[in-house]
C-alpha cells in the first residue's frame, strides 16, 4: 500500500492541532505542509512557527513543501521547526543552486525533495536523483487546493517511477493535486508511492474510510 500525506492547506487554522491529531487516529502516514509566500504561488499560507506547533501535536513526519521563491534562505528555520522532509521547486527564480538546496537539506538531517510543476518535464530530475529522498508531481497548478487532476500527469508519474526503478534508488514518488478515492488507483498504478489529498480527507465526513481506500 501506498503511503498517504494529508494536506492541512484547507483546513481550519484555528485547529490546526486538533486536525493533526484527528488525522493521525483516521490512519495518516504522514502530514503534508503546504508552505506558500505569495511569491512563487499566488498564496500566502504560513511558515516555521506554525511548523513548530504541529512537531508538537503528532508524531507523524512532518512532509513540508515550500512553494516559495528563496527556499535556501529558509532551510535551517524548517529544520529547526521540525520538519522531516523539506521539498523544494527548482523553478524557483531564487532555487537556481538546486543540488546545493537538496544537499543542505540532507545535510540537517532531514530527507530532500523536489517538487515539480506539471509543465516542467522529467528529464530535469536526469543529474539530481541521487541527491533526493523523494520526488513530488504536481498534478495541479500549485497555489490553491481544490483543483482538478490534470490527466496528462499520469504519463509523467510513469516515466519518473520507471526511472527511479531503473535507477534502483530508495526514492518515494509523491503525487499533490486533484488527488480522490476516483483517481487514486490510477495514480497507484502509475507508480506514486504517496498520495497527498487535501478536501478528499479533511472535507470527508469519514476520513479514516477515505484515507483507507486511498491507500488501496
Amino acid at each position: 500500500m501506498v503511503n498517504v500525506s494529508p494536506s492541512i492547506l484547507n483546513a481550519d487554522f484555528s485547529r490546526l492541532a486538533d486536525t493533526v491529531r484527528a488525522l493521525e487516529a483516521a490512519g495518516a502516514d504522514w502530514i503534508h505542509c503546504d508552505v506558500m509566500d505569495g511569491v512563487f504561488v499566488p498564496n500566502i499560507t504560513f511558515g516555521p512557527p506554525v511548523i513548530r506547533a504541529l512537531r508538537a501535536s503528532t508524531a507523524l513526519p512532518l512532509d513540508v513543501h515550500l512553494m516559495v521563491n528563496a527556499p535556501a534562505s529558509s532551510l535551517e528555520a524548517f529544520a529547526e521547526a521540525g520538519a522531516d522532509i523539506i521539498t523544494v521547486h527548482p523553478e524557483s527564480p531564487g532555487n537556481i543552486h538546486v543540488q546545493r538546496c537538496l544537499t543542505r537539506i540532507r545535510a540537517l538531517g532531514k530527507k530532500a525533495g523536489l517538487a515539480l510543476n506539471p509543465a516542467t518535464p522529467p528529464d530535469i530530475l536526469d543529474y539530481l536523483y541521487d541527491d533526493t529522498d523523494l520526488i513530488l508531481v504536481m498534478s495541479v497548478n500549485p497555489g490553491f487546493g481544490g483543483q482538478t487532476f490534470i490527466p496528462a500527469m499520469l504519463r509523467k508519474i510513469e516515466t519518473i517511477a520507471e526511472r527511479i526503478s531503473a535507477l534502483n534508488l530508495p526514492v518515494e514518488l509523491e503525487v499533490d493535486g486533484g488527488i480522490n478515492t476516483d483517481n487514486a488507483q490510477s495514480v497507484r498504478d502509475a507508480g506514486a508511492t504517496v498520495l497527498v489529498a487535501g478536501n478528499a480527507v479533511t472535507g470527508a465526513p469519514d476520513p479514516a474510510r477515505v484515507i483507507k481506500l486511498l491507500k488501496g
